[in-house]
């Protein structure tokens, strides 16, 4: 078999499964066989063709942007799995101890450089940051339940990435040049857009002050949201190719 229809055929049973799973949301009955010789149930009457072929062709055009998203969520998946078995190897100690040790490297090694003693500052609450976000990370991961790894440990794990440069900015002029005003052109755009609705927005700005530890709980609070769509476009990928049965292409 060669790359190429090595891929149209795993794209093909990717799409397969992702319709078999939306024919099942409005029809149970077709996703499990009633009966080991005749199959698969199908429509018999003709309201019921007619609402199972709509269905069918609403589904199918919902997968021209659902797989792309499955896509990403593949990658999401296949390196989320190299971080969860070696977080499951180490343990949350571990992760934390390892996080520790990193970045207490990395601000000694500012410490006896030529960085300011600001830099050093924020080379350390950086990484007191990623470490606990991390540690937290690996402690809601490895807790039974598909719905706490969503909800906790990929948002979590995004803000171990995202919260540290933002920290580290409030004590080094050349990152708050960048961070700060980058914040504030998101800030701007959600505002104007999707937090645009029911008042949100208004309130926001009435109560909220982008300035100081306004930075942090911005991106703490969009880390959540975050988390939730890399983790649902997991849960779409999963749906496509569950694990353990992966397709090679």
């Amino acid at each position: 078999m060669t790359l190429l229809s090595g891929l149209v055929a795993a794209i093909r049973l990717d799409l397969e499964r992702l319709h078999a799973a939306w024919m099942g949301v409005a029809f149970p009955r077709q996703r499990v066989p009633v009966h080991p010789v005749l199959g698969r149930w199908h429509p018999e009457t003709l309201p019921s063709k007619i609402g199972y072929t709509a269905w069918g062709v609403l589904g199918g055009l919902a997968l021209l942007a659902a797989y792309p998203l499955a896509v990403v969520g593949l990658a999401v998946r296949t390196y989320a799995g190299l971080l969860r078995r070696v977080a499951v190897a180490l343990g949350a100690l571990g992760v934390g101890g390892v996080a520790a040790a990193v970045w207490g490297a990395l601000t000694a090694v500012a410490y006896v450089g030529a960085i300011p003693r600001a830099g050093v500052v924020a080379v350390a609450a950086s990484g007191g940051v990623a470490t606990g976000s991390a540690a937290l990370a690996v402690l809601t991961a490895r807790t039974d339940g598909r719905i706490t790894t969503l909800l906790l440990a990929y948002p979590f794990a995004v803000t171990a990435v995202s919260l540290p440069p933002v920290v580290a900015a409030f004590y080094s002029p050349t990152l708050a040049a960048v961070v700060f005003p980058s914040s504030e052109l998101v800030a701007i755009w959600l505002l104007d857009n999707p937090l645009s609705v029911w008042g949100v927005a208004s309130a926001l700005r009435a109560n909220f002050a982008l300035v100081g530890a306004g930075y942090v709980a911005m991106w703490v609070g969009l880390s959540f949201p975050l988390g939730w769509l890399l983790g649902s476009l997991v849960a779409l990928a999963n749906l496509a190719r569950p694990p353990g049965r992966e397709t090679a292409a």
